[in-house]
């Protein structure tokens, strides 16, 4: 069946009369910032911990737009006889957002996760030459980098927080103190009640051999109270008693 004359003129003005009754919404930006997708290509950011200057992310460029400088520093042994080690040192890192056309291969490639996309898009400039950025504002961008989405129920932990995890549990371990000895077999429990001290010579009318006032000593003899009147001499043997 032939079309009829003047239908898509009609459906064209029947789209127009319906769009002239809703109200227009119009993003108010800069003041509202617009709502991106978490994987919004907007910027690279940079984790400069994680970088090892393995070079891959500048040899896999297409573009050739990542620029990076280094040197080399060495380690000294660990242990006495050990042979030193030497690695490298970042010291500059750099995008030309001119030439980058946001293909991602240098996220991908990287195999440290240094590189992450960012959702920020406001480093627009008005002379093309300052759209080469350093390695700080690569790393400023590294924090609007958002979380990554949650796990499917019953996934494996990355590897990542399983290491981050393990060495902080070992340094907890390193930083805490020893636990308390076991009891000997001739030491008293925790809930024993203390021994009794041993009286030193002269104090409290106390003997060495443990004997005080009013306790025989070792010639039998008990000596006198010092509340009981004079004190009488024992009879020496063989004498009148």
């Amino acid at each position: 069946m032939p079309p009829i004359p003047g239908s898509g003129l009609a459906k064209g003005l029947a789209v127009t009369l319906r769009t002239m009754t809703k109200k227009s919404v119009t993003a108010q930006y800069p003041d509202t910032q617009p709502d991106l997708p978490p994987r919004t290509r907007g910027v690279i950011g940079l984790f400069e911990e994680n970088c090892t200057v393995c070079m891959l992310c500048a040899r896999e460029c297409p573009d050739w737009c990542i620029y990076i400088d280094s040197h080399k520093e060495t380690i000294p042994a660990a242990a006495p006889g050990g042979r030193e080690r030497s690695r490298n040192v970042l010291d500059r890192f750099a995008i030309d957002f001119a030439l980058c056309m946001y293909c991602g291969i240098c996220i991908e490639v990287c195999p440290f996760d240094a590189l992450f996309w960012s959702p920020e898009f406001e480093y627009a400039e008005t002379d093309i030459r300052e759209l080469t950025h350093e390695r700080d504002k690569l790393r400023e961008w590294m924090w609007t980098v958002p979380a990554p989405p949650a796990l499917d129920p019953g996934a494996e932990e990355p590897k990542e927080l399983t290491a981050a995890r393990k060495a902080a549990d070992k340094l907890a371990a390193t930083q805490a103190p020893p636990p308390p000895e076991p009891p000997g077999p001739g030491s008293p429990g925790p809930g024993a009640a203390p021994a009794p001290k041993t009286a030193e010579p002269g104090s409290d009318g106390q003997r060495s051999d443990g004997s005080g006032p009013g306790t025989p000593g070792p010639g039998g003899t008990a000596p006198p109270d010092s509340g009981s009147g004079p004190a009488v001499p024992p009879a020496s043997e063989g004498g009148p008693a």
